[in-house]
């Protein structure tokens, strides 16, 4: 999390942390609108997604948390 983000308060991310490999997957399909905008907000503040160019991106901590999350599947 970044310096001057606002915090996520824990079970609030808990619930970002389990829909946060569908919010990828709705990334990847380019549904981006189907993504809430408090959950983009949070994401970014957690610094699991980032803005680039007016569009969203996984950032080098989210994908870090998606193999994370896939594993666990498994």
């Amino acid at each position: 999390m970044t310096p001057h983000s606002p915090t996520v308060p824990a079970l609030r991310r808990e619930a970002l942390r389990d829909g946060f490999l569908h919010t990828v997957d709705l990334l990847k399909q380019r549904r981006a609108d189907q993504i809430g905008d408090g959950d983009i907000a949070d994401y970014v503040a957690l610094d699991w997604l980032e803005w680039n160019g007016g569009g969203l991106r996984v950032t080098t901590v989210g994908s870090n948390l998606c193999r994370q999350l896939v594993t666990q599947q498994r």
